[in-house]
């Protein structure tokens, strides 16, 4: 799948503030290793590199045009960026300081067996802090899943509706599940629910928004075939309009996030 940093940053300020209120409740002070896993185009990773300018921040992503990105942005030996997969991120224990997953792990089967692993790799008084959306039986993605799996378009998008089928289970856990994977490793865990209204400008906004993250997959597999692309975009224009109704200020979209907040007393 490929991913398009400047389609994911039309919504920057948006996608940001979830990102913000994470790293708000982080307990952690003066650390000295940061990590920013699935850290996109990088400019909420620069953040971290303000909030703690003594700190080494380094931020990782699998997509190669992310990296791209977020590469005009380092600030050698406080503010670095790599590629890879963040399933694959192995620390050493008691390596980090902090460690910030915002908006990846909902890409991530089961990515809760990464956690204990994490927990273990905190210094004393160090934190995990892990945003998830709550997003996989939104009206949208109904709409953009029932749409890729119909008779017209299944069989151009079987290979990227397999594993986002209609039915598919999320690998987002339950809140409470979160809470227990990281109190067993012996972290004091703050967990809590929010919903956005984003009130989006412009024409087919919600379009616009899952354009840069849910419907990825299934745009980069009708790349090469610009008809097809064309029409399957405007399909799903019609269908986000019927459920998100533009309204004189603007279009709302509601965005449930989940939020983890856990640290290793000192």
């Amino acid at each position: 799948m490929s991913w398009d940093p400047a389609q994911y940053e039309l919504f920057a300020a948006e996608r940001a503030r979830p990102f913000h209120d994470l790293v708000a409740q982080i307990p952690s002070r003066d650390p000295r290793e940061v990590v920013d896993l699935g850290c996109g185009p990088g400019t909420v990773t620069a953040t971290l590199a303000d909030r703690w300018p003594s700190a080494h921040v380094y931020g990782l992503d699998s997509a190669p045009s992310m990296i791209g990105a977020a590469s005009a942005l380092i600030r050698p030996g406080h503010l670095e960026f790599g590629l890879g997969d963040l399933a694959a991120w192995r620390p050493d224990p008691e390596s980090v300081d902090v460690i910030v997953s915002n908006a990846a792990l909902q890409w991530v089967p089961g990515h809760a067996d990464l956690l204990p692993a994490w927990a273990a790799a905190l210094r004393p008084g160090g934190t995990v802090a892990i945003q998830v959306p709550v997003s996989g039986w939104l009206p949208a993605m109904n709409a953009i899943r029932d749409l890729a799996t119909s008779p017209e378009w299944a069989d151009q998008l079987a290979p990227a509706a397999s594993g986002v089928g209609p039915r598919t289970v999320s690998p987002v856990l339950a809140a409470d599940e979160y809470l227990d994977i990281l109190a067993r490793a012996g972290l004091a865990v703050n967990v809590w629910e929010t919903t956005y209204l984003h009130v989006l400008p412009g024409d087919d906004p919600v379009l616009e928004w899952f354009a840069g993250t849910g419907l990825r997959p299934y745009l980069t597999a009708l790349a090469d075939d610009g008809a097809a692309l064309a029409d399957f975009r405007a399909q799903v224009a019609g269908l986000l309009r019927a459920a998100y109704p533009r309204r004189p200020y603007g279009t709302v979209l509601p965005f449930p996030r989940l939020f983890v907040v856990a640290s290793r007393v000192s």
